[in-house]
């Protein structure tokens, strides 16, 4: 159980260092909806992945001497990403993040076939559902 203050915390982080989008991890897949949070700070990541899931992954770093060692916490398994955006809606203050949450939550799941085969229709709602979100 995430506390009040804990989600207030994570929203502003988002907020600050995150993106809330629908990405494709695999070439001939539909766009699903992933949370991704980058900082050099991995303790912070950590503390984050704690409480909502994800996976950190180091970011390369080309020039070692100029640049610190970098770090992304991606959250995209699903019941994860609604956790999480569940959790911190609310305290989310950037209008975008805030109507790409609000968004996914309301429709992702009715545009999205359980077993992954769309009709004609349902393929039409989904690419319409990806259109408006990317209009936010």
């Amino acid at each position: 159980m995430v506390k009040k203050w804990e989600a207030a915390y994570i929203a502003g982080i988002i907020d600050g260092e995150g993106t809330i989008t629908l990405t494709r991890f695999h070439q001939n897949e539909h766009r699903r909806p992933c949370i991704t949070i980058s900082s050099n700070d991995k303790e912070l990541l950590i503390y984050i992945q704690l409480l909502v899931g994800g996976s950190i992954y180091s970011k390369k770093n080309y020039n070692p001497t100029k640049h610190r060692n970098s770090f992304t916490l991606y959250i995209k398994k699903k019941h994860e990403v609604f956790f999480t955006l569940n959790t911190v809606y609310l305290f989310l203050r950037i209008g975008q993040k805030r109507k790409r949450a609000e968004w996914i939550l309301k429709h992702y799941n009715d545009v999205t076939a359980r077993n992954g085969k769309y009709t004609e229709v349902m393929f039409k709602k989904k690419l319409l559902f990806e259109e408006n979100f990317f209009n936010f």
